[in-house]
C-alpha cells in the first residue's frame, strides 16, 4: 500500500506541470490565432482607439505570460472560467458547458456499454474459433462498421430508421427533464432520441475492442494454467470464464479508463448532424466562432480528466493483478 501511495503522489506532482503545459499552449493559440477576443466581440465595428482602450481594460495589452497568469488566478482561485464572447455572448462559460456535458455523458455512456457488451464476447468467441471461418468473419463484420465515417453512417441511419421505417426521431434530444445545479437536463437515455447517436458511436468502436480482446485471449489460451485447468476436467465454460476471461481482460482496463474520459468529449459530427446539444457540438461551434474562453475551458476540463484517468488506471492495475507493484526496488 505504501508503494501505491508513493507512486500516486509522484504522479500527482507531475500532473500540474503537464496541465500547465497543455493549457499554456492552448492559451497562446487563442492569443496569437486569427482575431483576438476584442475583434471577435466587436463584430463589424472598427475603431482602433476603442480597441486599444478595451484591450487595456481587460488586460489584453499585457504580455501573454502575464495574461496567462491572470487567467489561472481567475480559474483556480475564483472559479471563473470566463464568459462566452460569440456563441452566447456574456453568459458564464460553466453555465454553457454544464448542461451540454450531461447530454454527452448520457449519449457516450450508452454507446460505451453497447461497444464493450458486443466487443468482448465477439473477441473471445473469435479467439476460441481460431483457424475457422468464424474468426475472420466475426471481426471483419465489425471492421466494416469501423470503416464507415460518421458523416456517412449518421445520415444512413436517419434515412432507414427515421424516414423509411418511421421508428425513431430524425434528430434532436428530448426526454423527461430533471433539474441539476439550476439547469434543466433532458434524460435522453429514456427516449428514442438516444438510439441513432448510440448506434453511430458504438458500432465503429466494437472492432477495436474485439481485436484487442481476441489478441489477449489467444495469449492466455497458451498459458500452462489454462492447460492444467482443462486437464483437470473442468468444463469449457468454466475454463473460459474463470481462467481465460479474467486474465485476458486485464489490458482492457486501460481502454475502459480512457473510454470513460471520451464521454466528456462528445461527438463532433454526430451531435452536429443530429442537432444534439452536447459538448462535441459546442466545441465545434466554439472553434468556428472563435469563442476563446469556451475553448480554453474545454481544453482544461479534458486535460484534467485524462491526467486523472491515467493515474486511476495505473492504481486499478494493482488491485486487479496482485503481481503488479509500484514499489521502488533497492539495488543489491
Amino acid at each position: 500500500m505504501q508503494g501505491i501511495l508513493t507512486y500516486t503522489l509522484r504522479r500527482l506532482l507531475w500532473a500540474p506541470l503537464i496541465l500547465l503545459a497543455v493549457t499554456f499552449i492552448a492559451f497562446s493559440i487563442t492569443r496569437y490565432g486569427p482575431g483576438d477576443p476584442i475583434s471577435v466581440i466587436s463584430g463589424q465595428f472598427r475603431d482602433p482607439e476603442a480597441f486599444e482602450r478595451v484591450r487595456a481594460e481587460k488586460g489584453l495589452d499585457k504580455p501573454v505570460v502575464q495574461q496567462y497568469g491572470i487567467y489561472l488566478k481567475n480559474v483556480f482561485l475564483e472559479g471563473d472560467l470566463g464568459e462566452s464572447i460569440s456563441i452566447y455572448r456574456g453568459v458564464p462559460v460553466w453555465e454553457i458547458i454544464w448542461p451540454r456535458l450531461l447530454v454527452s455523458v448520457q449519449m457516450g455512456l450508452i454507446a460505451l456499454i453497447i461497444a464493450f457488451a458486443l466487443g468482448i464476447p465477439v473477441g473471445i468467441y473469435a479467439a476460441l474459433r481460431q483457424g475457422t471461418w468464424v474468426d475472420p468473419f466475426s471481426i471483419s463484420t465489425f471492421l466494416l462498421f469501423q470503416s464507415i465515417p460518421a458523416l456517412v453512417a449518421v445520415p444512413f441511419l436517419v434515412l432507414i430508421f427515421a424516414l423509411k421505417l418511421d421508428w425513431l426521431p430524425v434528430g434532436g434530444w428530448d426526454g423527461p427533464t430533471v433539474e441539476l445545479a439550476g439547469q434543466k437536463i433532458a434524460l435522453g437515455i429514456l427516449s428514442k432520441s438516444i438510439v441513432i447517436p448510440a448506434l453511430a458511436l458504438s458500432l465503429p468502436a466494437v472492432a477495436g475492442i474485439a481485436r484487442l480482446t481476441r489478441a489477449t485471449t489467444l495469449a492466455v489460451l497458451g498459458e500452462d494454467y489454462v492447460r492444467a485447468a482443462r486437464a483437470k476436467g473442468l468444463s469449457e465454460f468454466t475454463v473460459v470464464s474463470r481462467h481465460v476471461a479474467r486474465n485476458a481482460l486485464l489490458p482492457l482496463v486501460t481502454v475502459i479508463g480512457l473510454s470513460l474520459v471520451t464521454l466528456l468529449e462528445g461527438a463532433f459530427f454526430t451531435e452536429t448532424i443530429l442537432g444534439i446539444p452536447g459538448i462535441g457540438r459546442l466545441a465545434f461551434q466554439a472553434v468556428t466562432s472563435r469563442d476563446y474562453d469556451v475553448i480554453l475551458a474545454l481544453v482544461l476540463m479534458l486535460g484534467v480528466a485524462f491526467i486523472l484517468a491515467n493515474i486511476l488506471i495505473d492504481i486499478a492495475y494493482t488491485f486487479i493483478d496482485p503481481r503488479i507493484r509500484y514499489e521502488r526496488r533497492e539495488a543489491t
